[in-house]
C-alpha cells in the first residue's frame, strides 16, 4: 500500500511512522511536514509543505491517508489558529484526497468529540468528524483517544500532571477514559488501514487499549 501521513512529527504520528516503516504491507510512505527532520529511510519520503495549500498531485494513486495533526490553544496562540490546525487543515487534506481517488482516510480526534459541546476543544473535534463524514470516503476511521501517554518533544505541564493522576487511579477509571499510549493508537490506525471495512468507523479509546 502507498500511504500519506500528515502530522508525522507529533506524538501519535511519529509512532505511526515507525510502525508503517517496519510493516511490509506498506511499500511507500510519504510524510508531509511543516519542517523537515532529516529522516533517512528507503521507504519514507519526507516532504516539506504548507498545509494550507497542499499540492494535489501528491495524493494521486495513494491507498490511505493518515491525519495526525493536532495542537493546543496555548501552542497555536488563539482559538482561530487552533481551529485552522485541527479543523481547516484536516478538512482540506481530506477534500484533496477524495478528489484524487483516495478511498480510505484515518484521523485522530479525541474522546468527547461533540459538535454541540460547550468545550471549545471537543466542539472543534466534533465539527471535523462531521465534516469528514460528509465527504463520503469508502472507509473513514475516526480514532478517539483519551489522555495520551508518551514522550513529547514539547513540555505540557498540565498534561503531565493529568497523566500521573490517571495512572494512580487507573483501576477506577472506565476504559474509554483511561490514559492511553500513543503507540496503541498508532497500532489501531495500522490495523484499520489493513482491514476492508466500509463506511464511517469510530474507534473509541477502550477499543485501542
Amino acid at each position: 500500500m502507498k500511504v500519506i501521513v500528515i502530522g508525522s512529527t507529533g506524538l501519535i504520528g511519529s509512532e505511526l511512522l515507525k510502525l508503517l516503516e517496519k510493516d511490509p504491507s506498506f511499500t511507500k510512505i510519504t510524510a508531509l511536514v511543516r519542517k523537515k527532520t532529516n529522516l533517512v529511510s528507503s521507504k519514507v519520503l519526507e516532504m516539506e509543505v504548507d498545509f494550507g495549500s497542499l499540492p494535489a498531485v501528491l495524493f494521486e494513486k495513494q491507498d490511505v491517508v493518515f491525519c495526525c495533526l493536532g495542537t493546543t490553544i496555548k501552542k497555536a496562540g488563539s482559538k482561530e489558529a487552533f481551529r485552522k490546525v485541527d479543523y481547516e487543515y484536516p478538512l482540506l487534506t481530506a477534500k484533496i484526497a477524495k478528489e484524487k481517488g483516495v478511498e480510505k482516510f484515518a484521523i485522530v480526534t479525541a474522546m468527547g468529540s461533540n459538535p454541540q459541546s460547550k468545550i471549545f476543544y471537543n466542539n472543534v473535534k466534533g465539527d471535523i468528524e462531521n465534516a469528514l463524514k460528509n465527504i463520503n470516503f469508502g472507509s473513514l476511521g475516526i480514532f478517539r483517544p483519551s489522555m495520551l501517554l508518551g514522550d513529547r518533544s514539547e513540555v505540557r505541564t498540565g498534561e503531565r500532571i493529568g497523566q500521573v493522576i490517571m495512572k494512580l487511579f487507573s483501576w477506577a477509571i472506565p476504559k474509554n477514559y483511561k490514559a492511553i499510549q500513543a503507540k496503541s493508537v498508532a497500532i489501531a490506525m495500522v490495523n484499520f488501514a489493513k482491514r476492508k471495512q466500509k463506511g464511517n468507523i469510530i474507534i473509541e479509546n477502550g477499543e485501542m487499549l
